[in-house]
């Protein structure tokens, strides 16, 4: 089951878990990885005090389980549409641990976001527990509708791709991993960087022009290791996190690193964590502290990869397992497809 080549994708029955399948699956099949899917969920903690404890729990159990299996199912044949042969598990437990210990497994683990609670926001809700910041693989984060209530279109192909990048080696990262999937697309890349607000004298001028010849330095070398990759860099003035959530409005996906001192890798610990992940209308690619640090740890002697990250054996965490489920019939499926993307192609 330990496979660098898969990716991971977790669903809990909602349309947002859906719709985070659709696109895994869909990049799985572009990028050709493997696809695996796990529906998580834990008994209430009063079956082991309530009433007959053992009959309660077990009940409880067997109604669960069934339940994921159905989820897991309706995910599968989203998958197998698009032609990506998906295995499936089911975890039972607290999800966020659970979560971070099977990242040590995987490519990329892809969560739905905006639905009402459920899986994301057991993994999302709070900086000290969330998966995008303890995770050991990058995290995509695919919103299902925007703070309207609008469901969001993904497309089959990625065209624009948008990195947040400082001069940490958490956001040099996240430039390196942007290049790297929009070339794969043949996408167009937009490198943007934050500066203190300015108020347009000579001198906060000279301050923009300083943060542009650095930012121009960092993209150096990736435009030499792409030459036909399209790259732009901006310099924008204010809020990183608003930056960024308006560059999601017009690119398909936006890349950021997870750790740092202020700037675009600073946000996702601090408060702004939630202007981007909550408020961006389109997937959200999030390079965690632990996999650049585990990268780093190789002194650069191989190249960075999932390999750099320990495994750790299924069977060695808890409450997982793999389950064989039915197909779903396809008149069901039809109904979720046409229910997160209408306009899907």
């Amino acid at each position: 089951m330990i496979n660098d080549k898969a990716i991971l994708v977790g669903v809990d029955g909602s349309n947002a878990s859906y719709k985070a399948t659709w696109w895994a699956a869909n990049y799985a099949k572009h990028a050709g990885l493997t696809l695996q899917i796990v529906c998580a969920y834990s008994l209430p903690s009063y079956a082991a005090v309530s009433f007959d404890a053992t009959y309660t729990a077990m009940g409880d159990d067997n109604a669960a389980h069934s339940d994921a299996q159905e989820i897991l199912s309706k995910a599968k044949a989203i998958a197998d549409e698009q032609g990506v042969e998906a295995a499936t598990l089911i975890v039972t437990g607290d999800p966020a641990s659970v979560f971070v210990e099977l990242s040590r497994n995987y490519n990329l683990i892809v969560i739905g976001n905006r639905g009402k609670g459920g899986l994301a926001e057991r993994l999302l809700g709070t900086t000290s527990s969330s998966l995008p910041a303890y995770a050991y693989c990058p995290i995509v984060v695919v919103p299902y509708t925007d703070d309207d209530g609008n469901l969001m279109h993904l497309s089959n192909t990625i065209a624009r791709v948008a990195v947040g990048s400082d001069e940490s080696k958490w956001g040099l990262k996240a430039l390196e991993i942007a290049a790297s999937f929009a070339a794969s697309w043949g996408a167009e890349l937009d490198v943007i960087s934050a500066a203190p607000q300015v108020r347009g004298t000579e001198g906060d001028n000279a301050v923009l022009d300083s943060f542009k010849e650095d930012l121009d330095t960092r993209v150096a070398p990736f435009k030499e290791q792409y030459p036909d990759l399209d790259i732009h860099t901006t310099i924008v003035s204010g809020s990183a996190a608003d930056a960024l959530t308006k560059a999601s409005y017009d690119h398909d996906v936006v890349v950021v690193g997870s750790r740092g001192r202020g700037g675009f890798t600073g946000l996702l610990l601090g408060s702004t964590s939630q202007t981007l992940l909550q408020h961006s209308v389109g997937p959200v690619y999030v390079v965690p502290r632990k996999y650049v640090e585990a990268a780093e740890s190789r002194l650069d002697t191989t190249p960075s990869s999932p390999a750099d990250i320990e495994p750790k054996p299924l069977g060695d965490i808890s409450g997982v397992k793999e389950v064989p489920v039915a197909p779903a019939e396809p008149k069901v499926v039809e109904e979720i497809e046409q229910a997160i993307d209408p306009k899907r192609q």
